[in-house]
This record gives structure tokens, C-alpha cells and sequence, in this order.
């Protein structure tokens, strides 16, 4: 259902029966890591033109790594870890 890469590849598949009988499966919960207790791995301080999906290529060697860097910096939105010039951004170690 998710590549290897996707967050959401390691959460385990449930089933839930709806009352007609059809079975639905699904990913259990992802609970968020707390950025400030992940293990860092460097810092990235943001520049004019950055995009986070070539900040995670570089630092972690696949763009769609993007979310790790997310996690690390308790952000919901993608978007706002690069719309500040001179925000620094902690790249955490990857976790499996």
C-alpha cells in the first residue's frame, strides 16, 4: 500500500467490518515523535529558494524524506519549516 520510504510503511494494517459485512482496511494511528527528543543528526540553516524536499535529498538522500525533518521540527505544514530566511532546521538521525 506504501513504499518503503513512506512514514506510514511501518504502521501495522487493521480491518474494520462494517455492519453490511465489507471488510475496510486500514493503517493504524501514526503518532507524532516529539522534535525536541530526537537524536540530531546536523542543522540546516534555510536560505532564499530552499525547498525542503531538496534539503532532506541532501542531508538524508531521499527528498521524500521531507517528513523526518518535520518531525524533528514539530512541523505540520511542510511549508513553513522553509518560508523563513535564516530559520535553522535540526535534520534528525533516521529512525526505523
Amino acid at each position: 500500500m506504501f513504499e518503503s520510504n513512506s512514514r506510514y510503511y511501518p504502521l501495522k494494517t487493521a480491518e474494520h467490518v462494517m455492519p453490511d459485512g465489507r471488510v475496510v482496511t486500514y493503517k493504524r494511528r501514526r503518532f507524532l515523535p516529539q522534535g525536541e527528543k530526537m537524536p540530531t543528526l546536523s542543522e540546516v540553516t534555510v536560505t532564499q529558494g530552499n525547498r525542503l524536499d531538496l534539503i532532506a535529498a541532501k542531508a538524508l538522500g531521499d527528498p521524500e524524506h521531507f517528513w523526518r525533518i518535520c518531525d524533528a521540527n514539530d512541523a505540520m505544514k511542510p511549508s513553513d519549516l522553509t518560508s523563513e530566511i535564516g530559520r535553522v532546521l535540526c535534520i534528525p538521525i533516521p529512525q526505523i
